[in-house]
């Protein structure tokens, strides 16, 4: 999911429950213009980190552990990544959504389409 500086829900790809988020990163952000980009760990490759800075935005990135030389990130721009958390936060307040109800993805696509729009209404 991809989210704007007050937490509210961009745009979204549904996939698989075992794919990984760094696989939907440079589809999320196709076309998106903005200052930073925050990501948490599971985020951390060079190739993200390319496709960022060719926007123009800063990359706010923690390194992950493996990584053998320690890109440093702005720790105090990192703290605003907890707003997406609260986006998510919201979605599951939607019983429907948390429990995934629905079993076909676009029943489940087009009622994360209403959540949405709820959110971004409040």
């Amino acid at each position: 999911m991809l989210a704007d500086a007050l937490g509210r829900p961009l745009r979204f790809i549904v996939t698989a429950g075992q794919v990984n988020d760094i696989t939907q990163a440079p589809a999320l952000l196709d076309g998106q213009s903005g200052d930073t980009v925050l990501a948490d760990k599971a985020c951390d490759s060079n190739a993200l980190r390319t496709i960022i800075a060719k926007t123009g935005a800063t990359a706010v990135i923690p390194s992950n552990r493996t990584r053998r030389i320690i890109i440093p990130h702005n720790a105090d721009a990192y703290k605003q990544r907890n707003r997406i958390e609260r986006c998510f936060c919201q979605l599951k307040h939607f019983r429907r959504l948390a429990t995934r109800y629905d079993r076909r993805t676009g029943n489940f696509t087009g009622f994360i389409h209403l959540a949405a729009a709820t959110i971004w209404m409040q």
